[in-house]
Order: structure tokens, then C-alpha cells, then sequence
């Protein structure tokens, strides 16, 4: 009896440790937004490979270290610029993501900057064994990531655009490494950052009084709500409209075709969960738009399997 007693007492520390260990690991994926950089990193080879990269097989894209290494930049200054977001917005997220903020309280707010600062450094230091070019890239992308977190995300309508350009500058530089200029990819583009600006502005809605509290000026604490409903009805109308001029003008054909005429069907809807504007149909709306983002990854990757075969 007495050794079954030793036993349990010995084995209890053992598992709380495990435990505790696995709850840091966790921590850490969450505080660094861990799940967002796949996500962009999965965007990023579909976008590279199928929509910048015309011309190059896949068997030589594979083999183009230089376009794994840029992208392995990118993943760990995204994980990076999330720690960093995370440690000045740890006050609002104690409020608006409580159990998000619990996970990530098993580790101290000093090594979620320990890693900051490996993460940023080995990102140049990879960057800078490819080329100077690219070490300048990525001295600029993480330099805007901390001015956003430090400075710009409590700033009126430079919060959401510098928010969304810093999401879209990996892809900007992967086509200018491939010189990919065309109305087609430049339409494109202003169609995913008119999407990003929508999804920004309609979180600030759902998180305006915690903003306003904090000190983050954001369309929504700053307008009236008929203001910021108008604001968020009229980028969903401009997105439709360049879904039609994409679909017309550009002859966008096969999967993404279908994709973009979809989406005018999909921006309605949410014009009109927009025209009720209660916290129910924001919420609604933040993840149609969140999902219709994820479906035009997907769309871009079969279309593209679709033209390479």
C-alpha cells in the first residue's frame, strides 16, 4: 500500500510537468499566431507556384532554394510580427480573448520576446545569405511589423491599411521576383486587400467599445455605426465590382471564374448582413468573408492544377 502511494506521488509531478510543458507549447503556437503563418505560408506557395511563376516547371520550382528560403523569411517574420502584436496588445486581449490570453499565460512575456528577437534575427540572417535585396526586403517588413504593433495600430485608418498591406507585402515581393506585372494580377490583388480591409473593419466593430477603452482609434469608436455601416457597404460594392471587371475584362475562366462569380452572390449577402448590422450578423460576416478568402486559396490552387495538366 505504501509503495502504491510512493508511486502515484512520483508519477503526479511527472505528469503536471508534462503538462504544464504542453501547455507552453501551445502558448507559444497561439501567442505567435502559429496557425495564421501556415495558413499565409500555404498562400504563398499556391500564389508563388500557380499565379507568379508562368513559366518554370514544377520539378525546378522545387528545387529553387531561393523562393523556399524567401518564403521561409516570410513565415518567421509573420511568426514574429504575431509575438510582438501579441506583447503590446496584451491588456485588450485580456478582455476580448480571454481564453486565447490564459494559454499563453503559461509563459512569461520575456522569452515571447527572447523569441522575437531569435525569430527576426535568424529571418535576416537567412535573408541576407540570399541577397543583400532581400535582406533589405525583410529589414523593411519587420521594421513596419513593430512600428504596427508599437505605433500604427491605435492610429485611425492607418491601423487597417497598414494592418492589410503588411499581410499582402510577402506576395508583392514574390511578384516582383518573378516580374509578374498584369492588370489580371494587379485586379486580383486589389480584390484580396479590399477583402482584408472589409474583414479589419468589420472585427473593429465587434471590439469597438474594448478599442475605445484602450486608446485604439477605429473607424467603428470613431464614426457613427450608419457611418461605418456605409463604409463597409460600399468596399463590399467596389469588391463586386472588380469581380465583374475580372470576370469581363480580364476573361477569367475555369475555377477562379466560378469563384469570383460566387463571390458577387456572396458579397450581396453580406451587404445585407451589413444593412441589419446588429453583433450577431458582424459576426456572420467576419467569417463568411474569413472563409471566402480561405475557398479563393483553394480556387487558385485547383484552377492552377487544372492549367498545368
Amino acid at each position: 500500500m505504501n509503495s502504491e502511494k510512493e508511486n502515484f506521488r512520483t508519477q503526479a509531478p511527472a505528469s503536471k510537468s508534462l503538462f504544464y510543458r504542453f501547455s507552453q507549447l501551445v502558448g507559444f503556437l497561439v501567442g505567435a499566431r502559429f496557425f495564421v503563418a501556415a495558413l499565409l505560408t500555404f498562400a504563398l506557395y499556391v500564389s508563388t507556384f500557380f499565379l507568379f511563376n508562368q513559366d518554370e516547371s514544377f520539378r525546378k520550382f522545387v528545387f529553387d532554394f531561393k523562393v523556399h528560403g524567401i518564403i521561409f523569411c516570410t513565415v518567421l517574420t509573420i511568426l514574429a510580427g504575431g509575438i510582438i502584436n501579441q506583447f503590446y496588445d496584451f491588456e485588450k486581449d485580456h478582455v476580448v480573448k480571454p481564453f486565447r490570453t490564459r494559454i499563453q499565460s503559461f509563459i512569461s512575456q520575456r522569452y515571447f520576446l527572447y523569441a522575437y528577437l531569435f525569430l527576426g534575427i535568424i529571418s535576416l540572417g537567412v535573408a541576407f545569405i540570399i541577397s543583400y535585396r532581400v535582406f533589405i526586403f525583410f529589414l523593411i517588413y519587420q521594421f513596419f511589423m513593430w512600428f504596427y504593433s508599437h505605433k500604427l495600430s491605435r492610429m485611425l485608418i492607418l491601423n487597417n491599411l497598414t494592418f492589410v498591406s503588411l499581410t499582402l507585402y510577402p506576395f508583392f515581393g514574390m511578384m516582383v521576383y518573378y516580374e509578374t506585372f498584369s492588370w489580371k494580377v494587379l485586379l486580383m490583388a486589389v480584390f484580396l486587400f479590399l477583402v482584408l480591409l472589409c474583414i479589419d473593419i468589420v472585427k473593429d466593430t465587434l471590439t469597438r467599445s474594448v478599442d475605445k477603452a484602450f486608446g485604439y482609434d477605429t473607424i467603428p469608436n470613431s464614426f457613427q455605426p450608419n457611418t461605418s455601416k456605409t463604409i463597409i457597404g460600399a468596399l463590399l460594392v467596389v469588391i463586386m465590382a472588380v469581380s465583374v471587371k475580372l470576370i469581363c475584362r480580364q476573361g477569367i475562366s475555369g475555377i477562379m471564374g466560378y469563384y469570383f462569380e460566387a463571390g458577387l452572390v456572396i458579397m450581396a449577402l453580406c451587404i445585407y448582413l451589413v444593412i441589419k448590422y446588429t453583433r450577431k450578423t458582424k459576426f456572420i460576416t467576419l467569417n463568411i468573408l474569413r472563409f471566402w478568402v480561405f475557398i479563393g486559396i483553394l480556387a487558385m490552387l485547383f484552377n492552377g492544377i487544372e492549367n498545368k495538366l
